[in-house]
């Protein structure tokens, strides 16, 4: 557990490569290789549901001590056994009235330690805290882990990213990559995507380095 959480990307920004369309050589790129593309480009849908805004957490009251044999219990004791581990010390509030999965807030003093470098400590906790709240269960239940508002923050800089890219797609008349994002950052884009007109979206690439093409709709 103490090395996830420690895990730290290598990559530094999320920066954008605006790349026109590969020129291949009968040598050098294989037909085969042309139709994976092609395959992997359709396995993600271009139409997504609409994604309601991050909103920004600020508590008004101490957190509720949920019962420990509860979902929302487990996720709450796993959480503040780690960051004590951590030597970080937080308040965690877990919101368990959406019927969508586990809203959780971690407030303190964090210092961007919970964060990590583009998210990736901080996606490190999310996913062990759903190991801990999801084993043995038949059922799924969603957990959403933030701090210091950084998923509001984040959500919000990926918009503005989303529009500027579409923007040099529509001048330029090329294709923009993105460089590889999480699922959950490709949704936001996917769903920026959706409101301006005449560009489209589809994800390329493997699951741990998938990237989002943005593309004219006549191209």
């Amino acid at each position: 557990v103490k090395k996830a959480v420690k895990a730290e990307a290598k990559v530094e920004k999320a920066e954008v490569a605006e790349k026109p369309a590969k020129k291949c050589g009968a040598k050098k790129c294989a037909p085969k290789a042309e139709k994976a593309e092609k395959k992997q480009e359709a396995k993600e849908p271009r139409e997504y549901a609409p994604m309601v805004p991050a909103k920004p957490f600020t508590p008004t009251e101490p957190p509720v001590l949920h019962a420990e044999d509860t979902p929302a219990g487990k996720a709450q004791r796993f959480l503040m056994e780690v960051t004590g581990l951590m030597n970080v010390k937080v308040d965690v509030y877990v919101d368990d009235t959406r019927e969508d999965g586990l809203y959780i807030h971690m407030i303190g003093d964090t210092l961007g330690i919970l964060i990590g470098r583009r998210g990736e400590t901080l996606d490190a906790l999310q996913y062990l805290t759903s190991l801990q709240v999801n084993k043995g269960r038949e059922g799924y239940i969603r957990v959403t882990l933030d701090t210091e508002n950084y998923r509001a923050k984040r959500e919000d800089s990926l918009r503005r990213l989303a529009q500027r890219m579409a923007n040099r797609a529509q001048k330029t008349g090329r294709k923009v990559v993105l460089e590889p994002m999480n699922p959950y950052e490709r949704r936001i884009i996917h769903s920026e995507i959706q409101t301006i007109p005449g560009v489209s979206t589809n994800s390329i690439g493997s699951e741990n380095n998938r990237k989002i093409v943005i593309y004219l709709d006549n191209s």
